[in-house]
């Protein structure tokens, strides 16, 4: 993939910065090897597994996801409470543990994507072929049962093995719109009236679930996630992807089901790999943030306080909004793993405002999703935990350390891409806010189109969440620079 003005090659770049950040981007040969033997020889979903394949599955992932981890069913129960199970791709039935599949996976910790190529965690073959949740295709499972009361408390729930088909494969914008009112029904939603009343009665509940978590002081945040946007395999500019309601249910329903997971897990006694977000160390400049803003927070960190808060600037002010979320989220700092043993206190995810979170849901994309399977499938066997604790900090660190590489790497290729799409815009000027403000540099990002770069000059007494008028002064798309000049 090369642009016609700079020559560059983002492919080869994506590949480069991985290595250079810890990554393999080519599966080993013993890897390779066992994929074709799965492929020869795919086992059989264990004899307990329900058979499931009688219910309107669906999933709803990007437009050109294959790698497909899970589908959604909802049903209203006779007594009023709402009844919701999340099928998860029983991705550990072809991938055992300790097997050369499974060393590359735990190696990489997740599939990486850089915009341009992703560079899967399992070979395409299973993580897009016979693990994926295809849409027609007889798939094992592991479904997370839950029903919600009245009162939307998670009154029951159950982890069991299942047989599934996915009956309709669609889309985030196109759901999203229909579900809107800004857009008609997608090709095989409008094709179903069951399919209809399917997705709304989904879309509902996670209305309610979403809600409950606000209640409790789950942060309202709207961040923006870019796109390159190709014209004969070329870049040319970069697209900004707004949440709608179909992200917000799948995120809903995976917040609930991983959720369910954790307490499931420690009700039987199990250690687990566990998804933290702590107590932010910045609180201060988020209160600085909010002072500025007309508000006011606590001294000491409260979610709730600084929910309502962001709920009273998304009326005030929609159109900063996302300008306002994206300095929140860097001063509340990225999300890690931890181990948790039975009868731990729960360190809690500051974001989501719960304390039992894990990630259950993605296991053909993420490592700790598939150590969460296995501890599952042994606690539903009657068996011992398969890892020890010492296997699981080793894991839940490995984990961080590599979603901390995962991170660069993507930053660097978000900005290669911008630098490329933005090369024949220098001169020009753009409102921007401070994102970033270290030993590195000053950051900031343009609000239209959303690109990030350093503010190499007039940087002095800038902070993040600062509103600033910049020039793009230069671009170099060989080492991602953007840089920008205050005005």
């Amino acid at each position: 993939m090369t642009n016609g003005h700079s020559h560059f090659n983002l492919r080869d770049a994506a590949r480069r910065s991985l290595i250079e950040h810890g990554f393999q981007p080519d599966f080993p040969a013993a890897a390779l090897d066992e994929t074709e033997q799965l492929k020869s020889h795919p086992p059989q979903p264990p004899a307990s597994a329900r058979d499931l394949r009688h219910l309107l599955w669906s999933s709803i992932d990007n437009d050109t996801s294959r790698d497909l981890d899970q589908i959604e069913y909802a049903e209203r129960l006779p007594n009023g409470d709402l009844r919701v199970m999340v099928a998860v791709a029983d991705v550990d039935l072809f991938v055992t543990k300790g097997s050369a599949l499974d060393r590359y996976a735990l190696a990489e910790t997740a599939t990486i994507y850089t915009g341009v190529e992703n560079f899967s965690m399992l070979p395409e073959a299973l993580s897009t072929g016979l693990t994926s949740l295809l849409e027609h295709e007889t798939r094992a499972a592991m479904v997370a049962d839950f029903t919600i009361d009245a009162h939307t408390c998670i009154a029951s729930s159950e982890i069991y093995p299942a047989i599934v088909v996915n009956k309709a494969q669609l889309a985030y914008p196109s759901v999203g719109a229909w579900l809107a009112g800004t857009g008609p029904a997608p090709k095989k939603v409008a094709a179903s009236a069951e399919l209809q009343a399917q997705l709304r009665l989904q879309h509902e509940i996670a209305q309610r679930l979403r809600l409950e978590r606000y209640r409790h002081g789950a942060l309202n945040i709207e961040t923006i996630e870019t796109q390159p946007v190709m014209m004969h395999d070329e870049v040319v500019d970069v697209a900004a992807e707004l949440k709608n309601p179909a992200t917000e249910l799948i995120e809903d329903f995976m917040i609930a089901a991983n959720g369910v997971v954790a307490r499931t897990l420690a009700a039987k006694g199990f250690s687990s790999i566990r998804r933290v977000v702590k107590t932010p160390r910045r609180w201060d400049r988020i209160v600085e943030l909010a002072k500025q803003q007309g508000g006011s927070l606590p001294a000491t960190p409260d979610s709730k306080a600084l929910h309502d808060f962001l709920c009273e600037r998304k009326k005030a002010d929609p159109d900063h909004f996302t300008d306002l979320s994206l300095a929140v989220v860097k001063l509340l700092g990225p999300g890690e793993y931890v181990l948790e043993r039975p009868g731990d206190p729960p360190e809690g995810h500051f974001g989501l405002a719960v304390q039992d979170y894990t990630h259950s849901t993605a296991p053909n994309r993420r490592y700790a999703d598939l150590v969460t399977q296995r501890l599952l499938k042994a606690m539903l066997q009657g068996r011992p935990s398969p890892y020890s604790d010492d296997e699981l900090a080793s894991v839940a660190a490995q984990c961080t350390r590599m979603e901390d590489a995962d991170r660069k790497v993507e930053r660097e290729m978000q900005k290669r891409i911008a630098a490329v799409a933005m090369s024949r815009r220098v001169g020009e000027t753009f409102s921007a806010i401070v994102t970033g403000v270290n030993q590195h540099g000053t950051f900031a990002r343009a609000l239209a189109p959303h690109v990030e770069g350093m503010v190499v000059h007039g940087q002095q007494g800038v902070d993040v969440g600062d509103r600033i008028r910049v020039k793009l002064v230069r671009t170099d798309p060989w080492h991602g620079f953007i840089d920008f000049a205050r005005i």
